[in-house]
């Protein structure tokens, strides 16, 4: 697994996880900024990685991140939504 990172110029966060081969392969999510706080538009990732529970590490990933940052997400994609209502522990970096 690599540290997450904010990729700027393509308005998204990711992160590599290695498949069952040991590829590194990536989760991703797309944003945007909205007044102060940062709309997670769409999460996905690569094929290799579908239900490996790469997905919900990378939540745990961006979640993290926005603490520490001090930035408040507000999660617009399904996965997105779902992940936080499983996790109310997370609610914290809500916007």
């Amino acid at each position: 697994m690599s540290d997450l990172r904010d990729v700027t110029d393509r308005r998204r966060y990711e992160q590599g996880f290695a498949d069952a081969r040991g590829t590194i392969r990536c989760v991703w999510a797309d944003y945007a900024d909205r007044g102060g706080a940062r709309a997670i538009l769409h999460v996905e990732a690569e094929r290799e990685l579908r239900g490996t529970g790469a997905s919900g590490r990378f939540m745990q990933s961006l979640a993290g991140h926005a603490r520490r940052e001090q930035t408040r997400l507000i999660p617009i994609c399904g996965y997105a939504v779902a992940w936080f209502r499983r996790h109310p522990d997370q609610a914290d970096v809500l916007a």
